[in-house]
């Protein structure tokens, strides 16, 4: 991060968020404080929990959200199971994304919140996701992206590294939330999207939806500032929404949605002539 963006960073930080450890749970419980006391910040999380909420395949089954600690996602979705990594107030389970705790065919779906880029070994979370999620069943997640626009920013105004050149989708083990790549997402669904349905036949891409290019930088975060009062949300993502076909350059997130399928059927039934 360039010495303008960590004097930038210094002014803006929330005063609840100063020096916090991030990987102590106290981290989250103080989030989830900042997030319902923002009001940008909250309309953020509610339209992107009303967004996953609609991704869902109806009918009954049980839907986890990893990564629920500061968020309200259970709000949106009945019955959720929510979870996190850290041992956190108001959560129904502890457990690390790499290892689901589930029966295999359990789950109709899998649910997050910028937490895939924090999974340092992706694969095996892909791995045990598609033993737990029943055929139908999916994952749905938002995620940070990488455009021209979303690169400047997350490189110089955010705490977390943020590096789509990296070779390797694993990262080094570190915090449960220091650690990251904010560009694993990209990584894993564009750039290298055949590798990914090579190693993952079970799980079909269904939808990448990219926006948000200043909504959540105007909000501050949950870590900054927001320099935005709630009011201002709307003729914001008015704008966005204008700006959509411009999307590929300018978002900052995308809403990334992944369908089990019963990877043998549907490999004989696309090589039919």
């Amino acid at each position: 991060m360039s010495r303008l963006g960590n004097l930038l960073r210094d002014l803006l930080v929330h005063p609840i968020a100063r020096g916090v450890d991030l990987d102590d749970p106290r981290c989250t419980e103080l989030r989830r404080e900042i997030l319902l006391s923002k009001g940008f910040l909250r309309r953020v999380y509610e339209e992107w929990s009303r967004s996953v909420a609609s991704a869902l395949p109806q009918g009954d089954g049980t839907v986890v959200e990893l990564g629920s600690g500061a968020g309200f996602l259970e709000k949106y979705i009945p019955g959720l199971v929510t979870s996190d990594v850290l041992k956190v107030s108001g959560i129904s389970l502890v457990l690390d994304g790499h290892h689901l705790p589930f029966k295999s065919g359990a789950l109709k779906a899998v649910v997050m919140i910028d937490v895939l880029h924090h999974l340092s070994r992706p694969r095996e979370f892909f791995r045990d996701a598609a033993r737990c999620v029943g055929t139908g069943g999916v994952i749905v997640m938002i995620e940070p992206w990488v455009t021209p626009w979303s690169s400047l920013v997350y490189t110089r105004l955010h705490h977390e590294p943020f590096d789509p050149t990296v070779e390797k989708w694993e990262s080094p083990e570190s915090g449960p939330l220091s650690g990251a790549n904010g560009a694993l997402p990209w990584i894993l669904f564009e750039r290298d999207l055949e590798t990914f349905h090579c190693e993952f036949p079970e799980w079909r891409l269904e939808k990448i939806a990219r926006g948000m290019p200043f909504s959540y930088l105007l909000s501050g975060g949950m870590s900054m500032r927001s320099p935005a009062p709630a009011w201002a949300y709307e003729p914001v993502r008015a704008l966005e929404r204008l700006l959509e076909p411009l999307m590929p350059r300018l978002a900052m997130f995308a809403q990334i949605e992944l369908r089990r399928t019963n990877a043998l059927y549907d490999g004989l039934h696309q090589s039919r002539p």
